[in-house]
């Protein structure tokens, strides 16, 4: 199993924009094979920090996930043009 989280910062400006491009890569995401869960938030108290929480059955899955159009359209050329500020958390499961 691959777990992660990545948070990132916008301009608040951009939540609105922000939240659609988030919607669509959601839907699309959990869709794919090997994905387990993939999960956007808004933070509480942070109106313009987004944190995501995915979990993957395999790397190969992700590796997948990081080469669909939707990751490409919504992240890359979304949500990575947009943000300011982008922090990546690798997790180790306990059970």
């Amino acid at each position: 199993m691959v777990s992660f989280t990545v948070r990132m910062r916008f301009d608040p400006g951009d939540r609105e924009e922000v939240a659609s491009m988030l919607k669509r890569l959601t839907l699309a995401s959990r869709q794919e094979p090997g994905c387990v869960s993939y999960i956007a938030h808004f933070v509480e108290g942070e109106p313009a920090t987004v944190l995501i929480y995915e979990q993957y059955t395999d790397k190969a899955s992700v590796d997948h996930h990081r080469e669909t159009p939707h990751f490409k359209q919504d992240a890359i050329g979304g949500l990575y043009q947009k943000m300011l500020e982008r922090q990546v958390e690798n997790l180790s499961a306990i059970c």
